[in-house]
C-alpha cells in the first residue's frame, strides 16, 4: 500500500478521552475510530491486525479438531428462556423486539445457541466428541465503558464449545484447548500465562483465565517463570492420546500461577524466589468446563451404547480477539508508539523514501514495494524526513526500510528494526531476504 493512497488517519494530539496507552496509540496510528460510546469503527490498518490474530487462532483451533460454525449475533429469547438464564443475565443484554412482536436480543454469548444447533443434529455417542467455535461480534451494554476497545461495550470474539459423552472426555476436550490457547497466544508474539479461576457454582478446578503480562493490566499476577519458559509450539503433544494429555497439562498446571484474587501466599511461598515473578496482566481468553448445565436445562440428549438416554458433557473456551489488539500494544509499546511482533502486524515494513523525486531512491523504492506490495506500507509522501520516521515508529512496523541519495547511489538501504532500533545498511536483495525471514 502506498501511503499516499492509504486511508491512515494518523493524528499529532493525545486525544482527550484516551486514558491507556492502547487505547491513545490505537487512535494516534489511525487503526479504530470511536462511533458511539464503547463501539468503534475498525479502519484499514487496524482490520489487517483483527484479521492476522483470527487466522492464527483459525489455525491453531483447526488442528486440534475443532470446526468453524458461525451463528448470528441476534438471538431469540425464547433459546435464553429454555436455559433460565433470560432474565437471571441483567442489564448487560441488549434486548429488542422485531416488527411482529417477536423478542430478541443481540448475543452476549452463544451457550445456548450452540447447544440447541447441536441437539438439533447430535442424536448418538458414536457423534461424540465434538467441538465448534465460531468468530464472531458480541455486544455487552457496560455501564461504563472505558480503555478503548479493553472494555467496549461491542468486541470480537472467537469463543468454542465442547460436547462430550463423559467427564474424561470433557477433561480432554479441555486439556486440547489449553494446548491450542498456549500455541494461539505464543504465535501471537504475547507471554499469556494461564492461571486458575473461579468456577463458580459448578465447582472443580476445571477453569483457566489467560492474562497478558502488562503493566497496566487490571489484575496482578504471580507466577512460576517456569510457565513463560516453555516452548509449546515446538512441544509434540498427541491430541489424541489421553496419557499424552494429561502429561503436556500437568506441565502447565504444576506450577503456581494466580492472580491477586486467589493468591495463596502459603503456596506462593514454595516458589524459589530465583522463579518467581510478579506483575500486572489482562485477561484475554478464558476456558471453562460447565458439565450439562445446558444441555440438561435445554432437554437435550443423545443415545449410549446402551440406548440410554444422556445429557452431553460441555466445555466453553473464549478469546478476546478485539481486546488482544489492545493488550498487545498495552505490553508492546513504548514513548514513540506501537511495537507490533511479526505476526500480527499490519504491515511487515515500511518503506521510506527520504528524497521523492530522486531517480535512485525512487527507482530503489520502487523495487522494495514490487517485492511484495500486500505487506509493505510504501511512505511515497513529500513530507520531511522527520515526519516519515515519526510516522513509521507511532504505526509499529516491525521493520523500516530507509531509502536515502547516498545509500541509493550504491544500491543500499538502511534496515531499522523498529522492537530494538537495531540498523544494518544492506543491499536490496540482502535487506529483503532479512525480512523475509524475521
Amino acid at each position: 500500500m502506498r501511503l499516499s493512497k492509504a486511508f491512515q488517519p494518523t493524528l499529532k494530539e493525545v486525544p482527550a478521552e484516551a486514558q491507556i496507552a492502547s487505547h491513545r496509540l490505537m487512535l494516534r496510528a489511525g487503526l479504530v475510530r470511536q462511533t458511539s460510546s464503547g463501539i468503534y469503527a475498525w479502519l484499514p490498518a487496524g482490520l489487517r491486525v483483527l484479521r492476522n490474530i483470527e487466522q492464527i487462532i483459525r489455525e491453531e483451533q483447526d488442528t486440534i479438531g475443532a470446526q468453524e460454525v458461525l451463528m448470528p449475533t441476534l438471538q431469540s429469547a425464547d433459546l435464553w428462556r429454555r436455559s433460565g438464564r433470560y432474565d437471571a443475565y441483567g442489564p448487560e443484554m441488549l434486548r429488542i423486539q422485531d416488527r411482529h412482536g417477536r423478542e430478541l436480543l443481540y448475543g452476549p454469548t452463544n451457550e445456548e445457541m450452540i447447544t440447541d444447533i447441536f441437539g438439533s443434529s447430535v442424536s448418538s455417542y458414536k457423534q461424540l466428541p465434538k467441538a465448534l467455535y465460531h468468530i464472531q461480534w458480541k455486544f455487552r451494554d457496560e455501564v461504563r465503558p472505558r480503555f478503548g476497545v479493553m472494555r467496549g461495550r461491542e468486541f470480537l470474539m472467537k469463543d468454542a464449545y465442547s460436547f462430550d459423552a463423559d467427564y474424561q472426555g470433557a477433561v480432554n476436550s479441555y486439556r486440547r484447548m489449553m494446548l491450542s490457547y498456549l500455541r494461539i497466544f505464543q504465535r501471537l508474539g504475547v507471554r499469556a500465562v494461564p492461571m486458575v479461576a473461579d468456577t463458580g457454582p459448578i465447582g472443580g478446578d476445571l477453569s483457566h483465565e489467560f492474562l497478558v503480562l502488562a503493566p497496566t493490566g487490571e489484575s496482578g499476577v504471580f507466577f512460576d517463570a517456569a510457565l513463560e519458559e516453555q516452548d509449546w509450539l515446538g512441544r509434540p503433544v498427541d491430541c489424541d492420546n489421553e496419557e499424552d494429555l494429561a502429561a503436556f497439562f500437568s506441565s502447565v498446571t504444576d506450577h503456581y500461577a494466580a492472580t491477586d484474587e486467589k493468591h495463596d501466599e502459603a503456596a506462593w511461598a514454595e516458589v524459589p524466589d530465583d522463579r518467581k515473578r510478579e506483575g500486572r496482566g489482562i485477561e484475554v481468553g478464558h476456558i471453562f468446563y460447565f458439565g450439562t448445565k445446558y444441555t440438561e436445562s435445554m432437554g437435550i440428549e443423545v443415545s449410549g451404547a446402551d440406548g440410554t438416554k444422556f445429557s452431553p458433557h460441555m466445555g466453553s473456551y473464549g478469546v478476546g480477539v478485539s481486546r488482544l489488539v489492545g493488550a498487545i500494544i498495552e505490553a508492546s509499546h513504548d514513548d514513540a508508539g506501537i511495537i507490533w511482533p511479526d505476526s500480527v502486524a499490519p504491515y511487515k515494513a515500511a518503506i521510506l523514501n527520504l528524497r521523492p523525486g530522486d531517480e535512485a531512491c525512487d527507482a530503489i523504492c520502487e523495487e522494495i514495494y514490487g517485492a511484495d506490495p500486500e505487506n509493505f506500507m510504501y511512505d511515497d509522501r513529500s513530507e520531511r524526513a522527520g515526519v516519515k520516521f515519526n510516522d513509521a515508529d507511532l504505526m509499529g512496523h516491525p521493520w523500516q526500510i530507509i531509502v536515502g541519495p547516498r545509500g541509493a547511489k550504491e544500491g543500499k538501504v538502511e534496515l531499522k528494526r523498529r522492537a530494538d532500533g537495531e540498523r544494518f545498511e544492506l543491499p536490496v536483495a540482502e535487506a529483503l531476504a532479512k525480512i523475509g525471514a524475521a
